[in-house]
């Protein structure tokens, strides 16, 4: 059976919970293959560890990017009894293609503001996804000190268990379908890099005070380069630090 766990927001516990889960099933004697499909690869590096540690049962990881991740994916499947797939914590091109092909996601949520916002638009998506992919079952799992992490909870109600029990038969989805369904993760990815500071003049009037702390060496660094410069630190701070932002942006949008 091929498992997803991905979602919308990060730092919920994906990671946590695939690999837990894919350990929990090779001990229990199944054959496990664990699939990172998020570009952080913690799910990778878990595995890594594992090995050099020589720990038992063995679990095998494999890197999977990108939309051929579905076709890579089923293949593989017939070759172990079990997948599971971390997704990361984003719409994305993963994301949507384990949706086509998995018969269980799950969706771990913290019991917070942040995350409930997510459940809307999470929901459209396995809509989306149930409609080429009719054999997908999808929850969410609470997360937190409350909800510890455990897989019995995500299958605590007995219509969801009873609907993945026993599967083995990979879901099928029409080629054109789900191809589109998964390249509308690049025009979301798309929007969501949109880069607001745009929309406003580069050398408009200042308007806004930002305090920044420094400490004794990074105020001594900076009023030197001021005295150098015949500039106020402020002037010298705003000339640095606003080409320093520019490029981590960049950098960070890839």
């Amino acid at each position: 059976m091929i498992v997803l766990v991905g979602g919308e927001k990060g730092g919920v516990g994906k990671t946590t919970l695939a690999v837990n889960l894919a350990a929990m099933r090779a001990r229990a004697g199944h054959d496990v293959l664990l699939v990172d499909a998020d570009k952080q690869a913690s799910a990778n590096l878990w595995a890594s560890i594992r090995d050099q540690e020589k720990v038992d049962p063995p679990v095998r990881c494999v890197q999977k990017r990108g939309k051929g991740l579905a076709a890579d994916v089923r293949d593989l499947a017939t070759r172990y009894e079990d997948v599971v797939i971390d997704a990361g914590g984003q719409d994305s091109v993963e994301l949507r293609a384990a949706m086509t092909i998995a018969a269980l996601a799950i969706f771990p949520i913290q019991p917070s503001l942040f995350d409930a916002a997510t459940l809307e638009t999470l929901a459209e998506l396995v809509a989306q996804a149930q409609a080429l992919n009719t054999g997908l079952v999808a929850g969410i799992m609470p997360q937190g000190p409350k909800y510890p992490t455990c897989i019995g909870r995500c299958m605590a109600m007995p219509s969801l268990r009873d609907r993945v029990k026993g599967q083995r038969e990979l879901p099928s989805a029409s080629t054109a379908g789900a191809d589109a369904f998964i390249e509308a993760a690049n025009e979301v990815q798309s929007d969501a890099t949109e880069r607001p500071w745009q929309a406003f003049e580069k050398k408009a009037v200042p308007r806004t005070t930002f305090n920044l702390r420094l400490n004794d060496y990074e105020l001594a660094l900076l009023r030197w380069l001021a005295e150098q410069r015949d500039e106020s630190m402020q002037k010298v701070a705003k000339r640095v630090l606003i080409p320093a932002l520019e490029r981590l942006v960049e950098d960070t949008l890839g």
